[in-house]
C-alpha cells in the first residue's frame, strides 16, 4: 500500500546529514511493513534485524567491549558491510536493547555515513524511560500513523475521485453528484480505520462491505490490552492504564469533552494517573489535543498545560470499543456517539498530516474544535458538526472575539463558502494540511 511516509523516508536518504532514523508509531500502523519495502527498493545492499530474536546483536551491545570494538563485531555478526556505499540496515524491535539505542550517538559521530533505520513495539514509551542517555541531536525522528484518508483512497484505487476532491478544495466548488459517491467512502474508513490490515480486509470486500470481518479490529484491541500487561512494570499501573484508556469514551461525551480524572473513578488524582496517561500517549495509542487560552501567535505559547482533549488513535478501533457495528455505521445511525466519533476522526486526519492538535475554549460555554495555524491567514478556528445542520453559535462569539479571515466549518456539507465560513466536507479533512504553515 503506499504510505505518504514513503516521501519522508526518501527525503531522509538524500540529505546530507547521515543521522540514524529512529520510526515511531501506534503498534500494526504499517511501520515494518513500509520500512522493508523503502529499504529494498531504494539500497543496494540491505540487511534487517529484529531484536526479538536476533538475541546475540542484544549480547553484543550488553558487553563491556568498547564501541568500536562493538561496532565491527556487529558487522561480523551480521555479515553485512553498512559502511559499503549504497547499504542501510534496518533494525527492527530495537526497544530490546536500550545500550544499542544509546549507541546510536557513536554511529553518527564516528561512523556518520552508514544508513541506519530503527523501529519497534512501544518505542516511544521506551525512549521515555530510557535509563542511560538518549542520543539527542544525534538521531532523526519520523512519526507515522494510521492510513489517512487519502491513502484509504489511493488503496482503493480512487485516484480520479481524489483528484476531483483536491481541485473543489482548492476552488471551493461542489462535488455535484459525486459528493455522496465521497462520504461513502468517508463511511467505509470510519468502518474500517486506518490500520492497514484492517483496510485490506475492507478492499477484499469490494463493494459487499457488509461482510467486513470486524475481527481484524478485535484482534488489534486485544494486542494493545497485552501490550499494557506485558510492557508496564506493576499491575496496579497497568489497571490505570486500562481504565484511563476506557474512560475516553465517556470524557469525550462531557460537553467540554475536557479529560477529567475523575471520570477515571471519583477518587483519581493526577498525580496518580499522569504516568499512566503519558504511558497511552508515548504508545501512541491516543492523541493529546491541548487547550489553547488565547488564540495569538505562536499558539504553542498559550496553552493550558491543566486542560485538554484525548482521543483514540484510530477511528475504526473507536468504534469497535463502543461496539458499532457495520449496519450502524453505514447507514449513518451511530446516534449518541456520531459527535465524538466524527471529531475523533477529524483529529486523527490532522494529526497523520502533521497538525498540532489544539483547541479553544472561551467563556458562555463555547468552544473551537480546532485551531490552525495558516500560512497566510493567521490563525483559523475549524469546527466540526456531524451532521448537516450547521449552526453555531460557538463560532459566533469565536469571530466576535477575534475576527479571523475565514472561519472553517467541518460537516456531512459539500464545499463552499459562505458569510466568512469554508465549508470543507468530511472527507477531504486531510487537505487542511496545505493551509498549515
Amino acid at each position: 500500500m503506499n504510505r505518504k511516509i514513503y516521501n519522508d523516508l526518501i527525503a531522509w536518504k538524500n540529505s546530507k546529514d547521515f543521522k540514524p532514523l529512529i520510526v515511531l508509531g501506534v503498534r500494526q500502523c504499517g511501520k515494518t511493513y513500509i520500512i522493508d519495502e523503502f529499504c529494498q527498493k531504494e539500497f543496494k545492499n540491505y540487511k534487517k534485524i529484529n531484536l526479538l530474536f536476533d538475541t546475540d546483536v542484544v549480547k553484543l551491545y550488553d558487553s563491556n567491549d568498547s564501541s568500536e570494538k562493538k561496532y565491527n563485531d556487529l558487522k561480523i555478526l551480521l555479515d553485512f558491510d553498512f559502511d559499503k556505499e549504497d547499504s542501510v540496515l534496518f533494525i527492527d524491535e530495537i526497544q530490546v536493547s536500550e545500550n544499542l539505542i544509546s549507541e546510536l550517538k557513536f554511529f553518527n559521530e564516528k561512523h556518520s555515513n552508514v544508513r541506519i533505520i530503527c523501529a519497534g513495539s512501544l518505542l516511544g514509551v521506551k525512549l521515555a524511560k530510557l535509563k542511560k542517555s538518549f542520543p539527542v541531536g544525534k538521531v532523526t525522528r519520523l512519526y507515522m500513523y494510521p492510513m489517512d484518508f487519502e491513502e484509504f483512497l489511493i488503496a482503493y484505487n480512487q485516484q480520479e475521485l481524489l483528484y476531483k476532491i483536491k481541485d473543489c478544495f482548492l476552488n471551493n466548488i461542489s462535488m455535484g453528484v459525486l459528493h455522496n459517491k465521497a462520504i461513502d467512502y468517508y463511511r467505509r474508513y470510519l468502518l474500517s480505520g486506518g490500520m492497514p490490515e484492517s483496510v485490506k480486509k475492507i478492499i477484499n470486500c469490494g463493494n459487499d462491505y457488509y461482510n467486513y470481518d470486524l475481527s481484524i479490529l478485535n484482534d488489534i484491541i486485544e494486542d494493545y490490552k497485552n501490550d499494557m500487561n506485558n510492557h508496564v512494570a506493576n499491575t496496579n499501573e497497568t489497571l490505570k492504564i486500562r481504565n484511563i484508556y476506557n474512560s475516553l469514551v465517556t470524557q469525550l461525551q462531557n460537553a467540554s469533552k475536557k479529560f477529567q480524572y475523575s471520570v477515571i473513578n471519583s477518587d483519581a488524582k493526577s498525580r496518580e494517573y499522569s504516568s499512566p496517561l503519558n504511558w497511552l500517549i508515548e504508545s501512541n495509542m491516543v492523541q493529546m489535543c491541548k487547550c489553547i487560552k488565547r488564540p495569538e501567535k505562536p499558539l504553542l505559547g498559550f496553552v493550558d498545560e491543566d486542560v485538554f482533549k484525548v482521543y483514540y488513535s484510530d477511528v475504526g478501533i473507536f468504534n469497535r470499543l463502543v461496539n458499532n457495528d457495520i449496519k450502524t455505521i453505514m447507514l449513518d445511525d451511530m446516534k449518541i456517539y456520531k459527535g465524538i466519533i466524527t471529531e475523533n476522526y477529524v483529529a486523527n486526519q490532522l494529526r497523520a498530516n502533521g497538525i498540532d492538535l489544539l483547541y479553544w475554549k472561551g467563556n458562555r460555554k463555547s468552544k473551537i474544535d480546532f485551531l490552525i495555524n495558516t500560512i497566510n491567514d493567521g490563525i483559523i478556528p475549524i469546527e466540526v458538526k456531524a451532521f448537516e445542520n450547521t449552526q453555531s453559535k460557538s463560532l459566533k462569539v469565536y469571530n466576535d472575539l477575534y475576527h479571523p479571515k475565514y472561519m472553517i466549518r467541518v460537516s456531512l456539507k459539500d464545499f463552499g463558502y459562505k458569510d466568512g465560513i469554508k465549508s470543507i466536507p468530511l472527507y477531504a479533512v486531510f487537505l487542511i494540511k496545505n493551509l498549515v504553515v
